[in-house]
């Protein structure tokens, strides 16, 4: 037996039959994983998944409340005001927040997120918010996710008398790599906001992006980082560079390295709901989506996403119907 193979087993025994997550070291092992390995290690992500997540994949679609002019320098993000990115500042009106609702919940989606593009919310926002919820809440059955930015305790308590199910808010990179990331705020100020949420009762869905020029242990940092926080959800994204931000001629992540993220993200959570999220319709294309799928994946975004496509959501239903994965929440829209 290789050293490889006896780490593969390692793993195995550790989180597959005992449910503990890999360390950040095991983690920097996993990354390091050559090809031929990759159809065994995305197996036992994906064993993983089944015994400690179940079948079912949560499917949820997200729409944009506010979009573009935010004030932050997030690098890989196009609807930051101080690039030269072409995206225009855009408010969403409150019946056309209830028709995303309204189909995103015929794909039999569980969850619908409002997004704004903010640093955190103002009085106006939340307003907005608070109208939104309760103008979807009348006509469709739906649990309601909201991603605003930081947000301070008060904001928080009135996120839950809204009734918010989950909040999103991403640490998006290792604290190593953050300020490379981002200068107009701090890990430790997107650290403060999730810890926050979590302590309240709402769900907390944080994830971050991967493929912005970090180091393989960075990105296993950030894998463990995440494990720390111990949220319900993780989104994991890839980075789709786009015109006018500073990250936009960085390269498309290479495939096998999202595989490879994907086990790597499932074997150190492996209790968690991992979501697909942004930039896996350029990394991976049709068959990478299938392979992540297979590797430790349980919940997906469908549709589009703030600024960028993603795939027709009959697509991604179709697959998840021919890998035989039920989606947690469509008996209620048949």
């Amino acid at each position: 037996m290789t050293d490889r193979a006896d780490f593969l087993a390692v793993a195995r025994q550790q989180v597959l039959e005992e449910g503990r997550g890999l360390s950040e070291e095991q983690l920097v092992e996993v990354l390091r994983l050559p090809g031929d390995d990759l159809p065994a290690l995305l197996e036992l992500a994906h064993d993983v998944r089944l015994r400690w997540c179940g079948r079912d994949v949560e499917v949820e679609g997200i729409v944009s409340l506010k979009t573009g002019g935010c004030p932050e320098d997030c690098h890989f993000c196009s609807q930051s005001g101080q690039f030269s990115s072409p995206v225009r500042a855009v408010w969403l009106n409150i019946p056309e927040l209830v028709e995303a609702a309204r189909q995103t919940a015929a794909t039999g989606a569980s969850e619908f997120c409002i997004v704004a593009a903010v640093r955190g919310p103002d009085d106006r926002l939340l307003h907005q918010v608070e109208v939104g919820i309760e103008a979807i809440r009348a006509e469709v059955d739906i649990q309601i996710a909201c991603s605003l930015g930081m947000l301070t305790q008060p904001q928080v308590d009135q996120l839950v008398g809204m009734g918010v199910h989950r909040y999103n808010h991403n640490l998006e990179a290792a604290r190593s790599y953050f300020a490379k990331v981002v200068t107009t705020h701090s890990y430790d100020e997107r650290w403060q906001t999730c810890e926050m949420v979590r302590e309240s009762g709402m769900e907390l869905c944080c994830g971050g992006l991967v493929g912005m020029g970090e180091s393989l242990e960075q990105r296993a940092e950030l894998a463990a980082e995440l494990a720390a926080l111990q949220p319900d959800e993780v989104p994991l994204n890839f980075l789709n560079p786009r015109p006018g931000t500073p990250f936009g001629d960085l390269p498309v992540m290479e495939s096998g390295d999202a595989l490879r993220t994907v086990a790597a993200f499932r074997l150190a959570m492996p209790h968690t709901i991992l979501r697909y999220a942004g930039g896996r319709e350029i990394t991976l294309g049709e068959l990478g989506t299938r392979d992540g799928l297979l590797g430790g994946i349980n919940a997906v975004i469908v549709g589009n996403y703030l600024t960028t496509l993603g795939r027709n959501p009959d697509e991604d239903l179709a697959l998840l119907g021919e890998l035989q994965m039920p989606i947690k929440e469509l008996s209620k829209t048949l």
